[in-house]
Protein backbone atom coordinates (compact mmCIF):
# COMPACT_ATOMS: atom_id res chain seq x y z
CA UNK A 1 0.00 0.00 0.00
CA UNK A 2 3.25 2.44 0.81
CA UNK A 3 3.96 2.42 -3.19
CA UNK A 4 0.06 3.16 -3.88
CA UNK A 5 0.04 6.35 -1.64
CA UNK A 6 3.42 6.81 -3.16
CA UNK A 7 1.66 6.89 -6.66
CA UNK A 8 -1.57 8.82 -5.46
CA UNK A 9 0.63 11.61 -4.51
CA UNK A 10 2.41 11.95 -7.44
CA UNK A 11 -0.92 11.99 -9.64
CA UNK A 12 -1.96 14.89 -6.51
CA UNK A 13 0.79 16.36 -7.54
CA UNK A 14 0.49 16.37 -11.47
CA UNK A 15 -3.39 17.70 -10.94
CA UNK A 16 -2.33 20.66 -8.58
CA UNK A 17 0.81 21.36 -11.29
CA UNK A 18 -2.07 21.16 -14.01
CA UNK A 19 -4.57 23.48 -12.57
CA UNK A 20 -1.92 26.07 -11.43
CA UNK A 21 -0.28 26.15 -14.82
CA UNK A 22 -3.86 26.86 -16.39
CA UNK A 23 -4.62 29.55 -13.87
CA UNK A 24 -0.82 31.31 -14.97
CA UNK A 25 -1.96 31.37 -18.72
CA UNK A 26 -5.02 33.18 -18.60
CA UNK A 27 -6.29 31.77 -21.02
CA UNK A 28 -9.29 30.12 -19.51
CA UNK A 29 -12.85 30.92 -20.17
CA UNK A 30 -14.90 28.87 -17.16
CA UNK A 31 -13.66 27.95 -13.62
CA UNK A 32 -13.76 24.51 -14.50
CA UNK A 33 -10.61 24.34 -14.26
CA UNK A 34 -10.43 23.82 -10.47
CA UNK A 35 -11.22 20.34 -10.59
CA UNK A 36 -8.02 19.38 -10.84
CA UNK A 37 -7.02 21.32 -7.63
CA UNK A 38 -10.18 19.70 -6.06
CA UNK A 39 -8.68 16.02 -7.30
CA UNK A 40 -5.28 16.96 -6.41
CA UNK A 41 -6.61 17.30 -2.70
CA UNK A 42 -8.48 13.86 -3.03
CA UNK A 43 -6.02 12.12 -4.05
CA UNK A 44 -3.24 13.61 -1.43
CA UNK A 45 -6.00 12.64 0.91
CA UNK A 46 -6.36 8.89 -0.16
CA UNK A 47 -2.63 8.38 -0.18
CA UNK A 48 -2.30 9.79 3.30
CA UNK A 49 -5.26 7.52 4.31
CA UNK A 50 -3.59 4.42 2.75
CA UNK A 51 -0.16 5.58 4.59
CA UNK A 52 -1.31 5.46 8.02
CA UNK A 53 -3.23 2.65 7.63
CA UNK A 54 -7.24 3.44 7.02
CA UNK A 55 -7.74 0.91 4.13
CA UNK A 56 -6.87 -2.03 6.20
CA UNK A 57 -9.27 -0.95 8.47
CA UNK A 58 -11.94 -0.86 6.51
CA UNK A 59 -13.99 -4.54 6.43
CA UNK A 60 -12.93 -6.63 3.55
CA UNK A 61 -16.44 -6.74 1.74
CA UNK A 62 -16.68 -2.90 1.89
CA UNK A 63 -12.75 -2.78 0.42
CA UNK A 64 -14.52 -5.19 -2.65
CA UNK A 65 -17.36 -2.37 -3.32
CA UNK A 66 -15.27 0.14 -3.32
CA UNK A 67 -13.06 -1.23 -5.69
CA UNK A 68 -15.90 -2.27 -7.94
CA UNK A 69 -17.26 1.09 -8.05
CA UNK A 70 -14.53 2.66 -8.61
CA UNK A 71 -13.59 0.07 -11.94
CA UNK A 72 -17.00 0.83 -12.90
CA UNK A 73 -16.99 4.23 -12.81
CA UNK A 74 -13.38 4.04 -14.90
CA UNK A 75 -14.72 1.74 -17.32
CA UNK A 76 -17.62 4.23 -17.98
CA UNK A 77 -15.06 7.12 -18.17
CA UNK A 78 -13.21 5.66 -20.65
CA UNK A 79 -16.43 4.08 -22.63
CA UNK A 80 -17.13 7.96 -23.07
CA UNK A 81 -13.83 9.54 -23.78
CA UNK A 82 -13.69 6.67 -26.58
CA UNK A 83 -17.03 8.12 -28.26
CA UNK A 84 -15.34 11.84 -27.86
CA UNK A 85 -12.45 10.51 -29.32
CA UNK A 86 -13.85 9.01 -32.29
CA UNK A 87 -15.07 12.26 -34.01
CA UNK A 88 -11.20 13.71 -33.52
CA UNK A 89 -11.03 13.39 -37.55
CA UNK A 90 -13.95 14.40 -38.99
CA UNK A 91 -13.53 16.52 -41.94
CA UNK A 92 -17.20 16.80 -42.75
CA UNK A 93 -18.51 16.66 -46.97
CA UNK A 94 -18.01 18.79 -50.02
CA UNK A 95 -21.10 21.58 -50.66
CA UNK A 96 -22.85 21.26 -47.64
CA UNK A 97 -25.97 23.45 -47.72
CA UNK A 98 -24.94 25.19 -44.42
CA UNK A 99 -22.31 25.37 -41.71
CA UNK A 100 -23.23 26.00 -37.89
CA UNK A 101 -20.06 27.03 -36.29
CA UNK A 102 -20.47 27.10 -32.91
CA UNK A 103 -19.55 29.74 -30.50
CA UNK A 104 -17.38 30.01 -27.56
CA UNK A 105 -15.29 33.17 -25.62
CA UNK A 106 -15.28 36.00 -27.03
CA UNK A 107 -12.52 38.14 -25.47
CA UNK A 108 -12.05 42.13 -25.73
CA UNK A 109 -9.49 41.73 -28.18
CA UNK A 110 -11.25 38.92 -30.26
CA UNK A 111 -12.11 35.54 -30.39
CA UNK A 112 -10.60 33.36 -27.48
CA UNK A 113 -8.11 30.88 -29.18
CA UNK A 114 -10.39 28.05 -29.23
CA UNK A 115 -13.03 30.06 -31.33
CA UNK A 116 -10.30 31.51 -33.60
CA UNK A 117 -9.45 27.79 -34.50
CA UNK A 118 -13.39 26.72 -35.30
CA UNK A 119 -13.81 30.00 -37.54
CA UNK A 120 -10.45 29.20 -39.35
CA UNK A 121 -11.40 25.86 -40.11
CA UNK A 122 -14.93 27.67 -41.47
CA UNK A 123 -13.17 29.89 -43.38
CA UNK A 124 -10.67 27.33 -45.27
CA UNK A 125 -14.15 25.41 -45.76
CA UNK A 126 -16.52 28.28 -47.23
CA UNK A 127 -13.23 29.30 -49.64
CA UNK A 128 -13.19 25.58 -50.86
CA UNK A 129 -17.31 25.51 -51.39
CA UNK A 130 -18.61 28.83 -52.65
CA UNK A 131 -22.32 27.75 -52.16
CA UNK A 132 -22.54 27.15 -48.43
CA UNK A 133 -24.12 28.95 -46.06
CA UNK A 134 -22.54 29.82 -42.25
CA UNK A 135 -24.78 30.26 -39.15
CA UNK A 136 -22.79 31.95 -36.44
CA UNK A 137 -24.69 31.18 -33.31
CA UNK A 138 -23.54 32.39 -29.43
CA UNK A 139 -25.34 34.41 -27.21
CA UNK A 140 -23.66 37.39 -25.10
CA UNK A 141 -21.93 35.94 -21.38
CA UNK A 142 -21.56 38.45 -18.90
CA UNK A 143 -17.99 38.37 -19.44
CA UNK A 144 -17.84 38.89 -23.10
CA UNK A 145 -17.80 42.43 -24.82
CA UNK A 146 -20.42 41.39 -27.79
CA UNK A 147 -22.10 38.12 -28.43
CA UNK A 148 -20.80 35.53 -29.61
CA UNK A 149 -22.41 35.78 -32.72
CA UNK A 150 -21.49 39.23 -33.44
CA UNK A 151 -17.56 38.55 -32.79
CA UNK A 152 -17.69 35.34 -35.30
CA UNK A 153 -19.52 37.71 -37.98
CA UNK A 154 -16.72 40.36 -37.22
CA UNK A 155 -13.82 37.75 -37.77
CA UNK A 156 -15.54 36.04 -40.80
CA UNK A 157 -15.62 39.40 -42.55
CA UNK A 158 -12.19 40.59 -41.69
CA UNK A 159 -10.96 36.96 -43.66
CA UNK A 160 -13.09 37.85 -46.56
CA UNK A 161 -16.29 35.85 -46.35
CA UNK A 162 -19.58 37.52 -48.11
CA UNK A 163 -21.94 39.68 -45.52
CA UNK A 164 -24.79 38.06 -47.54
CA UNK A 165 -23.30 34.24 -47.08
CA UNK A 166 -23.70 34.78 -43.20
CA UNK A 167 -26.38 34.14 -40.60
CA UNK A 168 -26.80 35.60 -36.94
CA UNK A 169 -27.57 33.01 -34.25
CA UNK A 170 -26.95 35.57 -31.25
CA UNK A 171 -29.59 34.30 -28.43
CA UNK A 172 -28.53 30.72 -27.59
CA UNK A 173 -26.27 30.23 -24.35
CA UNK A 174 -25.32 26.32 -24.97
CA UNK A 175 -24.83 24.11 -27.42
CA UNK A 176 -28.31 22.21 -27.21
CA UNK A 177 -29.42 25.98 -28.03
CA UNK A 178 -27.25 26.34 -30.57
CA UNK A 179 -28.73 23.56 -32.52
CA UNK A 180 -32.15 24.52 -31.95
CA UNK A 181 -32.40 28.36 -32.28
CA UNK A 182 -30.37 27.61 -35.37
CA UNK A 183 -33.34 25.59 -37.26
CA UNK A 184 -34.81 29.65 -37.90
CA UNK A 185 -32.31 29.74 -40.77
CA UNK A 186 -32.59 25.83 -42.00
CA UNK A 187 -34.67 23.28 -42.55
CA UNK A 188 -32.97 20.42 -40.52
CA UNK A 189 -35.44 17.72 -42.45
CA UNK A 190 -34.09 18.43 -45.69
CA UNK A 191 -30.75 20.75 -45.82
CA UNK A 192 -27.07 19.03 -45.46
CA UNK A 193 -25.64 20.65 -42.53
CA UNK A 194 -21.79 21.16 -41.24
CA UNK A 195 -20.76 21.46 -37.58
CA UNK A 196 -17.74 23.57 -36.97
CA UNK A 197 -16.47 23.15 -33.65
CA UNK A 198 -13.31 22.01 -31.79
CA UNK A 199 -12.14 18.87 -31.87
CA UNK A 200 -13.34 17.30 -28.80
CA UNK A 201 -16.89 18.85 -29.03
CA UNK A 202 -17.87 17.06 -32.26
CA UNK A 203 -19.16 14.27 -31.07
CA UNK A 204 -21.82 15.98 -28.56
CA UNK A 205 -22.70 18.29 -31.20
CA UNK A 206 -23.51 16.01 -33.42
CA UNK A 207 -25.25 13.72 -31.28
CA UNK A 208 -27.47 17.32 -30.13
CA UNK A 209 -27.66 18.00 -33.80
CA UNK A 210 -29.57 14.74 -34.26
CA UNK A 211 -31.82 15.30 -31.25
CA UNK A 212 -32.73 18.56 -32.33
CA UNK A 213 -33.62 17.06 -35.41
CA UNK A 214 -31.23 17.16 -38.04
CA UNK A 215 -31.46 14.48 -40.53
CA UNK A 216 -28.83 15.18 -42.49
CA UNK A 217 -25.31 15.89 -40.47
CA UNK A 218 -21.82 15.78 -39.82
CA UNK A 219 -18.84 17.40 -37.98
CA UNK A 220 -15.95 19.81 -38.90
CA UNK A 221 -13.14 19.20 -36.89
CA UNK A 222 -10.84 22.42 -35.27
CA UNK A 223 -8.04 21.64 -33.70
CA UNK A 224 -7.61 21.88 -30.23
CA UNK A 225 -4.43 23.48 -28.06
CA UNK A 226 -2.54 20.39 -26.59
CA UNK A 227 -2.27 21.93 -23.25
CA UNK A 228 -5.89 22.63 -22.67
CA UNK A 229 -6.78 19.39 -24.53
CA UNK A 230 -6.73 16.96 -20.82
CA UNK A 231 -9.01 19.81 -18.94
CA UNK A 232 -11.14 19.99 -22.21
CA UNK A 233 -11.80 16.32 -22.24
CA UNK A 234 -12.77 16.38 -18.90
CA UNK A 235 -15.49 18.72 -19.15
CA UNK A 236 -16.54 17.75 -22.16
CA UNK A 237 -17.03 14.30 -20.36
CA UNK A 238 -19.55 16.23 -18.08
CA UNK A 239 -20.93 18.10 -20.95
CA UNK A 240 -22.01 14.45 -22.35
CA UNK A 241 -23.48 13.15 -19.24
CA UNK A 242 -25.83 16.49 -18.40
CA UNK A 243 -27.14 16.34 -21.46
CA UNK A 244 -27.62 12.80 -22.02
CA UNK A 245 -29.29 12.81 -18.76
CA UNK A 246 -31.40 15.86 -19.32
CA UNK A 247 -32.67 13.79 -22.46
CA UNK A 248 -31.24 16.15 -24.88
CA UNK A 249 -29.13 13.67 -26.77
CA UNK A 250 -28.75 9.84 -27.19
CA UNK A 251 -25.09 8.49 -26.76
CA UNK A 252 -25.60 6.22 -30.03
CA UNK A 253 -27.43 6.76 -32.95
Amino acid sequence: MRKMAYVLYLAGSLCLLYCFGIFLSGAYGSRFFLIWAAMGLILFAAAYGLQIGVWDKIPGIFQKAILALIFVCAAWFLLIEGMIVSRFWEKGEPELDYLIVLGAQMKENGPSLALQKRLDAAVSYLQENPGTVVIVSGGQGENEPVSEAEGMYRYLIEKGISASRICMEDQSRNTAENMEFSRAFVNPQDASVGIVTNSFHVYRSIQLAKKAGYQNVCGIAAGSDPWFQPNNMLREFFGVMKDWLCGNMKLVG
